[in-house]
């Protein structure tokens, strides 16, 4: 997932049927159910001890269920038309925490900008989003290694009529630009010289499509899986090819994974090594891949590099 900047903005947008059918009314509907019966099933896990590492997978393993953070993004994490927990990370988080021996996941809906913030204050134990990391969360949290790698891709008016390929051309070509809430596109936008005042900031993917289709955005920004399913089924947009935005001059390709309180490495170390497994197996790629990955976004970079920006 786009790594959100937690500091966006946020404009609203009308009701938009994602393309495996489910209108973004109906599934931010389920989000917010699901969301009061996790907050009323289940109290806060306690704080992690003082002990190295912490104690957070045996009190998993006791309670038998984790606790997800999700952002209901579609492929990452979200709830079906039939009030289901499904996405990529929540697939894998699955596999993984019945290795690491606790049974069930109960999701725990939020917004995307809200979710370090509520794993830090313990809503839930662990952020299953495939939220990118970089060097400004990796301050406030800890991440397993990525899960995939993603390059960026642009939701453009068919025939890409002003030729947007890259950021550069958004702002060589004064093009109106759009991307969401809080998503690490913004950066990469105003990196390449556009003003952080005039981007359209939109929920999500699936308004971003809206915007560029209405006319109110000639571009929307997004991760080239999300942009390419979203604009599957639309008669007046299309998803260009995808390409790595630049950082500090150099192309920049993002990877994404689950994050953890700081205090809890024992239980990030345990997710590390069942991940690993998996990846050297061949399974991850099989969870993945009903999601829309590919071979091309399966990564073998870890954590530490991509903390270090």
């Amino acid at each position: 997932m786009a790594p959100p900047l937690e500091n966006a903005r946020a404009n609203t947008t009308g009701n938009k049927r994602h393309p495996s059918g489910t209108t973004r009314r109906s599934l931010l509907a389920g989000v917010a159910a699901l969301g009061a019966l996790g907050a009323a099933g289940c109290s806060r896990v306690a704080t992690a001890s003082s002990r190295d590492g912490g104690d957070l997978l045996d009190r998993l393993r006791a309670q038998g269920v984790v606790r997800l953070g999700i952002a209901g993004e579609i492929p990452f994490g979200y709830i079906d038309r039939d009030g289901e927990l499904t996405g990529e990370a929540p697939e894998l988080a699955k596999a993984v925490f019945e290795r690491l021996g606790v049974d069930r996941v109960q999701p725990v809906p939020t917004e995307f900008g809200s979710l370090i913030p509520g794993l830090n204050s313990q809503q839930f134990d662990v952020v299953s989003a495939g939220m990118y990391i970089n060097a400004e969360r990796c301050e406030q949290v800890i991440f397993a290694d990525p899960d995939y790698q993603m390059l960026d891709a642009f939701i453009v008016r068919k025939g890409n009529p002003k030729g947007l390929h890259d950021y550069r051309d958004v702002v060589a070509k004064k093009a109106r630009f759009a991307t969401g809430t809080g998503y690490a596109e913004i950066r990469y936008a105003v990196e390449a010289g556009y003003e952080e005042s005039d981007i359209l900031i939109v929920p999500d993917q699936v308004a971003g499509l809206n915007a560029v289709e209405a006319g109110r955005a000639d571009v929307f920004a997004g991760t080239a899986l999300t942009v390419r399913e979203v604009v599957r089924n639309s008669a007046r947009a299309e998803s260009t090819k995808a390409f790595a935005p630049l950082v500090k001059g150099k192309p920049h390709v993002d990877g994404g994974g689950f994050a953890f309180r700081s205090p809890e490495t024992r239980l990030r170390d345990a997710f590390n090594v069942e991940l690993r497994r998996m990846k050297a197996s061949g399974e991850l790629f099989r969870i993945l891949r009903p999601f829309g990955f590919t071979r091309a976004e399966m990564t073998d970079m870890t954590a530490k590099e991509l903390c270090r920006g």
